[in-house]
């Protein structure tokens, strides 16, 4: 009769096997993919993200109709599901490295504060969005406006510079 049966085996059995698969195969790849290849966020949101590096002084008001219309955006931002394409708009001048927005957006981020700071929620809590602005590196804080077209299209304007 063999009492073994009924026995528990001792981890040391179950764990010195995947010990010695993972030494002997160090350069095993791994099968996840991360986010620096070539297509994965477009992949995963779906959505064309294209780059643009601009002065907000060469066209404030540009920026600032956006802002004006910030309440208008937070609930585009919430419905947002299904985008044709998203635009950042990195103004290079307005990083706080720079001393910031030129005074007449900077007077406009300040009148819109408390939308802004909801804005930023919104787009936090959007996961295609959010992975739109955080992988070009883009801080929340750093989001000043967002704005919607007709052709399904949305356009972040960033106080950043381009990563790389």
């Amino acid at each position: 009769m063999n009492h073994a049966a009924g026995r528990n085996v001792p981890a040391f059995f179950i764990i010195l096997p995947l010990a010695v698969m993972l030494t002997v195969s160090p350069g095993m790849q791994l099968f996840a993919q991360g986010l620096d290849a070539e297509g994965a966020i477009e992949a995963i949101i779906g959505t064309e993200v294209q780059e643009e590096e601009t002065a907000a002084a060469a066209d404030p008001a540009r920026v600032i109709a956006a802002i004006e219309k910030t309440t208008e955006s937070i609930s585009l931002v919430r419905k947002a599901s299904n985008v044709a394409k998203v635009d950042i708009v990195f103004l290079a001048d307005s990083t706080q490295t720079e001393g910031g927005p030129p005074p007449e957006i900077a007077q406009k981020l300040n009148d819109y504060a408390s939308e802004i700071d909801q804005l930023r929620k919104e787009v936090e809590g959007n996961a295609m969005l959010f992975h739109a602005v955080d992988s070009r590196q883009i801080l929340m804080r750093d989001v000043l406006a967002v704005e919607f077209d007709d052709a399904n299209g949305v356009v972040v304007y960033a106080a950043a510079k381009p990563a790389g």
